[in-house]
């Protein structure tokens, strides 16, 4: 399987976290890193390249840190632009069938995110756009990969959280299969 992780931290050079993720799938044969920030600065995205990558995997993973329940601006620029209509959805659906996943970094704590905890939330229903998009450009749906403040208040707690990543990307997940869109 062919592993795709698209990096977007606008600031990694002071990302302890994203970097020790990063740092821990680097120098994988089968895990291409591609970071939106460094490649695009100017934020002038090469939508041809994206697509063409996201084609030639199979795994397709959005590493980012929750910015106000959401992720950076880059990310959803790179999604207004990169998911074309006619390409990946409404007519064509050149990912269809590929796995879809988001690896989310949080200076909050797990219990923040629960229903009765302050983002009155949980992560996966402030990501309900992301599933959404999945959906309606036919990929499969991975569970989000998590990291709260606690898993990673110590050095030795980020390094074992950070080869569980790289557990995540190789891992086999079992999909329920959806109906056929309409339409």
């Amino acid at each position: 399987m062919k592993i795709l992780v698209i990096i977007t931290h606008p600031s990694m050079d002071e990302s302890r976290l994203n970097a020790a993720l990063k740092k821990a799938i680097s120098n994988q044969s089968d895990i291409t890193i591609h970071e939106l920030y460094s490649e695009y600065p100017d934020e002038q995205i090469d939508v041809k390249n994206e697509q063409a990558l996201m084609e030639n995997h199979d795994r397709i993973i959005f590493q980012f840190p929750n910015y106000w329940y959401s992720y950076p601006s880059l990310m959803k620029k790179w999604f207004d632009v990169v998911l074309q209509k006619g390409w990946a959805f409404s007519g064509t659906y050149k990912l269809e069938g590929k796995e879809l996943g988001l690896a989310i970094s949080s200076s909050a704590y797990p219990d923040d995110y629960r229903f009765d905890g302050q983002h009155r939330h949980t992560i996966e229903q402030l990501m309900t756009p992301f599933y959404s998009t999945s959906n309606i450009i036919r990929t499969k749906t991975l569970p989000i990969f998590n990291t709260f403040s606690e898993l990673v208040d110590t050095n030795e707690k980020l390094e074992v959280h950070a080869r569980r990543y790289l557990e995540y990307l190789r891992a086999s997940f079992h999909f329920i299969i959806k109906p056929e869109i309409q339409g």
